[in-house]
């Protein structure tokens, strides 16, 4: 996947997956439950199923990141937004 910087996306979770993200360019800005942290390149964090999490990338350059899913149902249907510091959601 691929994010241009831009103002922070929605939070979301989801039912029945886990992911992996692991940083190829970029830093990327990741909350996963209450914790925030910076994510950069050759690093990788895991997300397990159920945590509310959310990608930011604060920098200026194209953030490119590999995104590896693990669950009994990996389809795009399987997520839930929650609303965040925009009222959305």
């Amino acid at each position: 996947m691929k994010k241009r910087s831009c103002r922070r996306p929605w939070i979301w979770s989801h039912f029945h997956r886990s992911e992996h993200w692991i940083c190829v360019k970029g830093t990327a800005e990741l909350t996963v439950g209450e914790q925030v942290m910076f994510v950069r390149e050759n690093e990788s964090v895991y997300i397990p199923q159920g945590d509310l999490h959310r990608l930011y990338n604060p920098g200026k350059i194209m953030l490119e990141m590999i995104e590896v899913q693990t669950g009994s149902y990996l389809g795009e249907d399987d997520i839930v937004r929650v609303s965040d510091e925009f009222g959305r959601g």
